[in-house]
């Protein structure tokens, strides 16, 4: 029994040694749960613009207006038409539009007794919109209509959903899905080297005719072939069986990956040039792989985080290769400009390369 708790106790001591296994076991955990916690809290900063479509003088749509102006976490538009405004819903760049009747038709209905229909329009793949906003703009119109007639309300809100950009969910996840294959390939590929280094393989190709850069400039010509493969693979499968069509041009799909592969291959190899060990070494790939997959906007739209999160999402550079992405292969409303995303992932593939050549050990 003595030597079994001896056992333990080396046990116990060696994970103590470990900081690396520490962090996993203890720290990562917390870190992963506040991380979600603060994203998907309902106490967040999340803002909505929605768009009010009434005539001039219109009552009821000067008192919509009024009250959206009154909830904190609107942000109304007024004085578009209603073509505008669905546009505008479409492009993203709205989350609900209401499309007031005129007086005219109003007081029809009035005097007829019955209902006044108020159109809704919502983004189809935001169900907070539907869900929430809808029944928020029912009571501000009922809260208006009381305050104009005294009476209990005699409209009636129509819902419709609307296609932002003609986009499904499974348009939106594709080119997050091939954006994190090229990050994870790039990443956890350059451990190999780590590897070679670890059991001395490195260090004895140097007693060779062989020179060692050309083992590392084979093994990233092999990880850009194989991010080749992994983009026709996702996107045939996209394509049979979900029926997501590239809408832009292959060329310059072509163009993106090899530039996202080339960013990555790179920061793998930059993390490589610091760990003794392999285990280290994906740790040390997972503690920066994890921030970029969760909070990079692949999965889900990054407007739905905290406002004081945007400068974290801003300096990913996964966040870039997800929206260029987005934007050649399904033509998705983009988040920054194309020129910006190449020009953020060709500095990151850049400084990669400078900080890796500069503290790289072959032994």
């Amino acid at each position: 029994m003595m030597t079994f708790w001896q056992l333990v106790l080396a046990n116990a001591r060696d994970i103590g040694r470990d900081r690396m296994s520490l962090f996993w076991f203890l720290l990562f955990p917390v870190i992963f749960i506040l991380l979600f916690g603060i994203i998907f809290s309902n106490e967040g900063t999340s803002t909505y613009d929605v768009g009010i479509v009434y005539d001039a003088g219109n009552p009821l749509g000067e008192g919509l207006a009024e009250g959206a102006r009154a909830v904190p976490v609107f942000r109304t538009h007024v004085g578009g038409d209603r073509e505008s405004e669905i546009q505008a819903l479409r492009k993203g760049e709205r989350s609900l539009v209401v499309e007031v009747p005129t007086p005219s038709f109003a007081a029809r209905a009035r005097s007829s007794g019955g209902s006044l229909k108020v159109q809704v329009y919502y983004n189809e793949t935001e169900p907070t919109a539907r869900q929430v906003l809808v029944p928020v703009v029912e009571q501000i119109l009922n809260e208006a209509e009381r305050r104009m007639t005294g009476r209990p309300r005699i409209f009636e809100v129509t819902a419709q959903p609307v296609k932002s950009a003609d986009l499904r969910m499974i348009d939106f996840l594709l080119p997050g899905i091939l954006a994190m294959a090229l990050m994870q390939l790039g990443l956890f590929g350059a451990m190999r080297a780590v590897s070679l280094r670890e059991q001395k393989v490195l260090k004895s190709l140097g007693a060779t005719p062989l020179k060692r850069e050309l083992l590392l400039v084979s093994e990233v010509v092999v990880r850009m072939t194989m991010a080749l493969i992994q983009t026709v693979l996702i996107v045939a499968i996209g394509y049979a069986v979900f029926h997501v069509r590239i809408l832009g041009s292959w060329l310059a799909l072509l163009g993106v990956v090899l530039l996202g592969a080339l960013t990555f291959v790179s920061m793998g190899y930059m993390i490589a040039a610091f760990p003794k060990t392999e285990e280290a070494g994906v740790g040390l790939v997972q503690v920066v792989q994890f921030p970029m997959m969760f909070l990079s906007g692949i999965f889900f739209p990054v407007e739905i985080m905290p406002a004081f999160m945007r400068p974290v999402v801003n300096a990913m550079p996964l966040s870039y290769l997800g929206d260029l992405l987005r934007q050649i292969m399904v033509a998705a409303p983009p988040q920054y400009s194309a020129v910006t995303d190449v020009g953020v992932l060709a500095a990151w593939a850049v400084a990669c390369l400078i900080v890796a050549a500069k503290f790289w050990r072959w032994e």
